[in-house]
């Protein structure tokens, strides 16, 4: 099981889980200047992002949403989605998941740069 406030390194940037609790989990998640993170669904969960800092653009479905801090971008179920951050310093999000479930193996991947499609 993961642990609160560690952080998990990850080759786009890392999180920090901040709260995991039976009826949602929350994540302060950090993406690495030029990174992105694997394009990606979820089945039993839906995401509300909060932007702190930095420039990113979201795809969600076929869209392309550009973010800017103290924006939010919603993440239904099973909606394919990705954060790359555009800029030349970290950017970073509040992520609240809600739903059913939240463990790291309801991520199905179409695309992802790392090779863990």
């Amino acid at each position: 099981m993961e642990q609160l406030n560690t952080e998990y390194h990850r080759p786009w940037g890392y999180y920090i889980i901040l709260a995991d609790e039976k009826d949602h989990k929350v994540k302060r998640i950090v993406v690495k200047p030029g990174k992105r993170l694997s394009l990606q669904r979820h089945q039993k969960r839906t995401e509300h992002w909060f932007v702190l800092f930095g420039q990113a653009v979201v795809t969600l479905n076929d869209q392309e949403i550009v973010v800017h801090p103290g924006e939010t971008v919603d993440i239904p179920e099973t909606a394919w989605h990705r954060v790359q951050n555009t800029g030349t310093e970290e950017m970073a999000f509040i992520e609240v998941q809600t739903g059913d479930y939240f463990g790291e193996d309801d991520i199905e991947r179409a695309e992802d740069d790392f090779g863990r499609v």
